[in-house]
């Protein structure tokens, strides 16, 4: 395990950094306080994001989306992963979600959120469309 953790510093200290616009749906019990894309030497590019459980409830897990924009606003990709697990009240956890739906491009603009999370002895699940939140938050650029 020790190995495959220093591979993964090593391979992402290498990396280019560009920050991802943040959005979030309405009342979510977390959320990502920071995301930045790491884009390594070989490989595909991989979000950091910090998630922060805002409520006094341990969530058992919640899944994060990401959207890549073409420059012009057009919508290329959309991906989905499950984040961490057991994230306890007010906690903050980093995870990584690679980027890996479709190629990426340096002017591409990456958008990410918390689309879904579920409290620990609960079958609900708060759910949220970020995608025209996601389009909202992309800078048009005029062609």
């Amino acid at each position: 395990m020790m190995t495959v953790l220093w591979a993964l510093i090593t391979v992402l200290a290498a990396a280019a950094e560009r920050p991802a616009i943040v959005v979030d749906g309405s009342q979510p019990p977390a959320r990502m306080t920071r995301a930045i894309v790491l884009t390594p030497a070989e490989g595909p590019p991989v979000l950091l994001y910090a998630a922060v459980n805002q409520t006094d409830r341990a969530l058992d897990v919640f899944t994060v989306m990401a959207f890549v924009f073409k420059a012009d606003g057009t919508l290329k990709a959309r991906q989905i992963a499950p984040g961490r697990r057991n994230l306890d009240p007010h906690e903050t956890k980093y995870s990584t979600l690679v980027l890996d739906g479709s190629p990426i491009e340096a002017t591409d603009v990456i958008v990410a959120g918390i689309n879904q999370a579920q409290y620990v002895n609960s079958e609900e699940w708060w759910r949220a469309d970020l995608q025209p939140a996601a389009e909202a938050a992309v800078p048009l650029k005029k062609q």
